[in-house]
């Protein structure tokens, strides 16, 4: 299981768009509670401050449209008796920011990112020059794009952990590889919707680290079956979420966003979500010709390119990862090798 640091959150001067952004917080040796979050860094505990003692974020989600207006006003000092308890988030741990009970995670969806992890995986008996390979995997992405066929497939929300845990690599993972991503959490059930009202259905947007052990993602025994995604992403802590979800609204545009993470100090990946070949509408919609997406729900929108396979070098106990995507915060998880974890 992944390891849990023993100080506060490091996000005490949280970064983000818009007016408030929404967490999981708790203090020392306290339970998780929703917490409101202002860019000065104050808390509020939306429990107490709706009178609602069993409220969880996925609950805020669940109705969103009632919602919304009610944390504008508490962000604007509004409250029923006129007084806030707020916290400092100084002396708060911030978790995962919601808990959600489907994961939707879509795959070679950043053009440059499948070019280069189809060179790094071209076979040693390929004829084709790296100059012909690329121009050949870009032609296949153009089209996919054309013929508006995402790929989408489904993760355990048991891969979850915060955005400031120790993420453990388990033994048999022998090339643990990094993906941040940009996340939708779905506001309310979405079936069948269209292209054009699929907005309407996300909440809000949040920062998500898919990580991936390249060594399993084909079965080798069964090529014709493909990929193993169960076995290659969904080991416990392999999606370190958040740490806010910063509402829809205060995202001006999701397809003009910069995803960058760092391992070590070192940038790795410094992408714009412009080179999505689906965007987030065109991704809800997809989803919901099949699957009902729920409130709570995370869309993930792919990696750009940037990851280990491209840099040879992956994972190792040790390593740090810092992750940010433009108005969305930043995360930051260390690497722990199976059995050093204390």
């Amino acid at each position: 299981m992944p390891v849990k640091p023993a100080a506060a959150s490091p996000a005490a001067s949280p970064s983000f768009s818009g007016p408030f952004a929404l967490g999981i917080l708790s203090a020392s040796d306290q339970v998780l509670f929703p917490g409101l979050v202002l860019p000065d860094g104050r808390v509020l505990d939306l429990r107490t401050a709706l009178g609602e003692p069993a409220l969880t974020t996925r609950g805020i989600f669940e109705r969103w449209d009632e919602m919304l207006p009610r944390l504008h006003a508490l962000a604007a000092g509004e409250t029923v008796d006129g007084t806030a308890d707020w916290q400092s988030l100084e002396h708060l741990r911030a978790h995962a920011p919601v808990e959600p009970r489907q994961i939707f995670q879509s795959g070679a969806n950043y053009r440059q990112h499948v070019i280069d992890l189809e060179v790094a995986h071209r076979s040693p008996d390929d004829p084709r020059t790296v100059e012909e390979a690329r121009a050949e995997i870009a032609a296949i992405m153009d089209r996919r794009a054309a013929e508006d066929l995402p790929y989408v497939f489904i993760g355990l929300p048991s891969t979850i952990t915060g955005p400031f845990d120790d993420v453990v690599l388990p033994d048999w993972a022998q090339q643990p590889d990094w993906e941040l991503e940009l996340a939708a959490v779905i506001a309310r059930p979405a079936y069948r919707v269209s292209v054009e009202e699929a907005l309407e259905y996300v909440a809000g947007y949040t920062i998500a680290n898919d990580l991936t052990d390249r060594a399993t993602v084909f079965r080798r025994d069964m090529p014709a079956i493909g990929t193993d995604w169960l076995r290659c992403k969904n080991a416990p802590g392999f999606t370190p979420l958040g740490p806010w979800i910063v509402p829809a609204e205060s995202i001006a545009d999701p397809g003009d966003l910069r995803v960058t993470l760092k391992l070590n100090g070192r940038t790795m990946q410094d992408e714009s979500t412009k080179d999505m070949l689906f965007g987030i509408a065109r991704l809800v919609s997809y989803i919901s010709q099949t699957a009902q997406l729920l409130p709570g729900d995370l869309v993930l929108t792919g990696s750009p390119a940037g990851n280990g396979m491209h840099w040879g070098r992956l994972l190792q106990g040790g390593d740090v990862m810092e992750g940010s995507v433009t108005g969305l915060g930043a995360q930051r998880t260390r690497c722990v090798a199976e059995g050093t974890a204390s």
